[in-house]
């Protein structure tokens, strides 16, 4: 991590450490779970003595934004995952029309960081998105579902981070917190449908294809179009399990009538 943490300029505080800590986590650069180096280390990086940096650290625990694991370092908390908390996820969990809402609410605020990520991605963020595409596309390939849905998180939260705005970011993070636990929707049942995982690919491909031209209409254009396909397969996926499930009772009752005749 020589790169994430920078010499406290001026007076060496714990203010300075805090102030820069916040806005490594603010900013997106540390996630929920990443680890931070070692007291010493840290130290070292920051160019501040240690009883400061312990200080800045016990003041950033205390206000919930990194925890201290005994024996097994200081990791950034999951400040993210609590945006939702439990009993408002089960809730929405349970509601057919959040799940319409969400997309409805993700169709919106990713039109707009697709435009700002082709507007704003720095050399470094592209290729910090290509790789993901490169992962996604291996994935792909191998028929790995796992994988490929990780990739589709991950690269959704790159294309956040790439159009540099702090609400926008942390705003989406949580949203796909809720895709990730499945709380919306079931991703194994869209990839099942006919010709959907091809779809998704060349969606993917074309947002990060507009993004890299530096093309923020053709970029809004490519993620509004991916949000309604997954709207149209979720609704399709959501009709055939209830098909399905019509289907069975169906049998069932048949079953029942033939044993009894």
């Amino acid at each position: 991590m020589d790169a994430v943490f920078s010499r406290i300029e001026h007076a060496r505080t714990a203010d300075g450490v805090i102030r820069q800590i916040e806005t490594l986590i603010l900013e997106g650069v540390l996630r929920d779970g990443d680890r931070l180096p070692g007291e010493r280390e840290l130290a070292r990086q920051l160019d501040v003595s240690r009883p400061i940096l312990r200080d800045a650290l016990k003041t950033l625990e205390e206000r919930g934004l990194i925890l201290t694991r005994h024996g097994g370092g200081t990791y950034v908390a999951d400040i993210i995952g609590q945006v939702f908390t439990k009993p408002v996820r089960e809730l929405i969990a349970t509601h057919h029309k959040a799940t319409a809402d969400y997309l409805e609410y993700r169709r919106e605020m990713e039109a707009v960081a697709a435009e700002f990520a082709a507007k704003r991605a720095t050399p470094e963020d592209l290729v910090l998105l290509a790789a993901i595409m490169k992962r996604m596309d291996e994935a792909h390939a191998a028929e790995d579902f796992e994988a490929e849905a990780a990739c589709d998180v991950e690269f959704h939260n790159a294309v956040g981070e790439c159009a540099h705005n702090i609400v926008l970011l942390h705003t989406l993070r949580a949203c796909y917190r809720l895709l990730a636990d499945g709380v919306f929707l079931n991703r194994a049942r869209i990839y099942e449908l006919s010709d959907a995982r091809d779809t998704l690919l060349a969606q993917h491909r074309a947002i990060h294809a507009a993004i890299a031209a530096g093309d923020p209409e053709a970029a809004r254009a490519a993620a509004i179009a991916h949000i309604d396909f997954v709207e149209k397969a979720t609704f399709h996926a959501e009709r055939t399990d209830d098909w399905q499930r019509i289907s069975r009772l169906r049998l069932q009752q048949r079953g029942g009538e033939a044993a009894q005749a």
